[in-house]
């Protein structure tokens, strides 16, 4: 039987750039909201503050979900993968998460 240890923020595995993929999840229902990047710095933010902070890799700067448009992400929980190279946050989404206006930035499919 395995020993479960302490989960320690150095364990994930950033990528070259610093950051890490975070798959953002409907706590209640199951449904993926969006995709968005961490780094060190906004993960911290986002354990403290119990709302999603990202790192905008276009506009090279730190952003609160909700903080403009008042659809704030109350984080649930925070899962890591088998590799430690991404994440899955499960959340209270208030309002849309994507930019759109829409509940889940994945409404559009593939035929």
């Amino acid at each position: 039987m395995r020993k479960k240890r302490k989960f320690n923020l150095k364990d994930l595995r950033f990528d070259k750039t610093g950051l890490i993929p975070a798959i953002v999840q409907d706590d209640k229902t199951g449904q993926v909201l969006m995709l968005a990047y961490m780094n060190k710095v906004s993960l911290a933010r986002s354990l403290k503050s119990g709302k999603t902070c990202f790192w905008s890799r276009s506009r090279k700067e730190y952003w609160v979900k909700g903080k403009t448009s008042g659809h704030f992400q109350f984080i649930k929980s925070i899962y890591y993968d088998c590799d430690l190279d991404s994440l899955l946050i499960r959340v209270r989404q208030v309002g849309a998460a994507c930019h759109t206006g829409r509940r889940s930035c994945f409404y559009r499919k593939i035929t």
